[in-house]
């Protein structure tokens, strides 16, 4: 991008707040992990007059958290200076994808959770022995999740995938 197409400093500046903003913003079933961390964040776009539309994908449509993660984002942006409203919007493209989430959210979604995450085909591991799991139900508590049972200390272990 030229530096005449490029946004006013103070519209980039605005963007920067407006994602710390998101970043601020818990998932409702896991409260200390960011919906940035998860991977939900798509885009942040701020017009000249000071409005924030919000693209945010879900891990998958039928989650019941999108109205409280939608209240809580609008929350947060619009209580910054300078933001005049907000927007948000759940995008049906690009699909969420496990290996969105970041590995500070993976390493806290297995220690406070007890939930691992799938990257692809590859094997999950116990997050805490580390051993390798086998799947017992693809059908877990909510789509974005199955059920494992870990092949050292037998845990019942909840995998995110997507």
């Amino acid at each position: 991008m030229s530096v005449a197409h490029q946004p006013p400093l103070d519209i980039m500046q605005l963007e920067a707040r407006v994602h710390s903003a998101v970043s601020s913003v818990d998932d409702p079933e896991y409260p200390g992990v960011s919906i940035v961390d998860l991977g939900l964040l798509e885009s942040i776009d701020i017009g000249t007059d000071g409005t924030a539309q919000i693209g945010l994908i879900s891990t998958f449509s039928g989650c019941p958290a999108l109205a409280v993660i939608a209240d809580d984002v609008t929350a947060a942006v619009q209580a910054l200076p300078g933001v005049s409203g907000c927007k948000v919007t759940w995008l049906s493209a690009p699909a969420w994808h496990a290996d969105r989430v970041s590995h500070e959210a993976r390493a806290s979604l297995e220690r406070k959770f007890t939930v691992a995450v799938q990257i692809g085909l590859r094997a999950t591991t116990c997050p805490l022995c580390g051993s390798k799991t086998e799947e017992q139900s693809m059908f877990g508590p909510s789509r974005c999740r199955s059920v494992h049972t870990c092949t050292g200390c037998g845990e019942t272990v909840e995998v995110m995938r997507g």
